[in-house]
């Protein structure tokens, strides 16, 4: 179910937002949407590191390269 949504902003913004819509053929409520879903997604999507732990090989190894890394995008 769709719903009505009062946003205030810059009019400059407004413009702006308009002439985007309009180049790639689309309304500025569907962008609120396609942007406010990506929004909302990324929230819920776990950290890259937390993604890709344990698809290393050898993450056992006392490889200080592999730790580092684990240890600056594993949280």
């Amino acid at each position: 179910m769709k719903t009505k949504l009062t946003l205030t902003v810059e009019e400059e913004a407004v413009s702006e937002v308009k002439r985007f819509a309009k180049r790639r053929g689309v309304s500025v409520s569907s962008l609120f949407e396609q942007w406010s879903s990506r929004v909302a997604d990324s929230e819920r999507r776990p950290p890259l590191g937390e993604r890709l732990r344990g698809k290393w090989k050898n993450t056992d190894s006392d490889d200080p390269r592999l730790d580092y890394l684990l240890e600056k995008h594993g949280r």
